[in-house]
């Protein structure tokens, strides 16, 4: 396939009916236009959102573009493993498609999260693993499951630090937030090539957005910043940030274009990956770095309490058996 196509719009997103795609984080920014795009395409979507009353107000504004659109809302939040676990247990679709782990926090005041995890990793990088794994049975139920993990182009200038993930020694925001976007590329990569060492139809890829206006850096626990912050941030996104739909093609390329790679990371083709259109990534050193990958994905197994049933050895002939 060719590494990318400079005329790739929303528009070219092929037809989706009789999808069943869950979007994380589909109340708002890149979340927000992935779930509307995918909806408009004929895909069955469902909005997981930690706020019931955004949760809404985001489905009615889906359904406003897209009338006779098939979407819900359901309720999740990357921030509590027991909220993770009851979303999985209330899965009550024969399958799932397309999992888009978009959700997440940046460069947040320090916090931890219900279960006690520095939230940037636990809502991020820890959230997203869990939820992944509770979702797999219902993902190798379909006959072309994709998981799409969205990082950042910043990840890049990360110095992963595994002993301190979980701010066990300091806390940088923005260090933090870079980390956990660079585990998100751990884990995109690493599932791959567990999914393919067991034989399964997985397919699993990472994105990065480019700068993109949304209101990751002025909601939530940003927004009690103070004034002078979110004036200067949003004028910052104003000037500096591209519109949410760009910042969504990454995201919704990795997730419908049909003879797309698993193991992919798409970006933004221009420079530093902060803008243009989605391209293919291969030089990307944590793609490479299996060893901190695997380390990763067993310490976030032993945090979470979450293995992956179909990818371990005991459970790879009952998946290929009935998946």
């Amino acid at each position: 396939m060719p590494r990318t196509s400079r005329t790739w719009t929303l528009d070219s997103i092929p037809d989706q009916s009789g999808r069943l795609a869950l979007v994380t984080g589909a109340n708002s920014g890149i979340g927000q236009v992935t779930a509307q795009a995918l909806a408009r395409r004929g895909a069955h979507v469902v909005l997981a959102c930690r706020s019931p009353q955004r949760g809404q107000a985001a489905l009615v504004r889906l359904l406003a573009r897209a009338p006779g659109a098939h979407a819900e809302v359901r309720l999740l939040d990357l921030a509590d493993l027991a909220s993770i676990r009851a979303f999985a247990d209330g899965w009550d679709h024969d399958r799932l498609d397309l999992l888009v782990n978009n959700a997440g926090v940046a460069m947040v005041p320090f916090a931890r999260t219900a279960d006690g995890f520095e939230s940037q990793f636990g809502i991020n990088h820890l959230g997203t693993f869990a939820l992944t794994g509770l979702m797999l049975p219902h993902l190798l139920a379909s006959p072309d499951p994709r998981v799409v993990t969205v990082s950042s182009e910043g990840q890049r200038f990360a110095r992963f630090d595994p002993d301190n993930l979980n701010a066990e020694r300091r806390y940088s925001a923005m260090y933090a937030y870079l980390q956990s976007k660079r585990a998100n590329l751990y884990f995109a990569t690493e599932l791959q090539r567990r999914a393919d060492t067991a034989g399964l139809r997985l397919r699993s890829t990472a994105v990065a957005p480019g700068l993109t206006r949304s209101n990751v850096l002025t909601g939530g626990a940003n927004g009690n910043r103070g004034r002078l912050y979110g004036a200067l941030t949003r004028l910052l996104l104003r000037v500096a940030f591209r519109p949410t739909p760009e910042g969504a093609k990454t995201s919704l390329y990795a997730a419908t274009v049909p003879d797309l790679p698993g193991g992919a990371y798409v970006v933004p083709d221009g420079l530093l990956q902060l803008r243009g259109e989605p391209v293919l990534r291969t030089g990307e050193r944590a793609i490479r770095d299996t060893d901190t990958a695997h380390r990763l994905w067993e310490l976030s197994e032993e945090l979470t309490g979450v293995r992956f049933r179909p990818l371990t050895p005991e459970g790879q002939e009952r998946a290929l058996t009935h998946g």
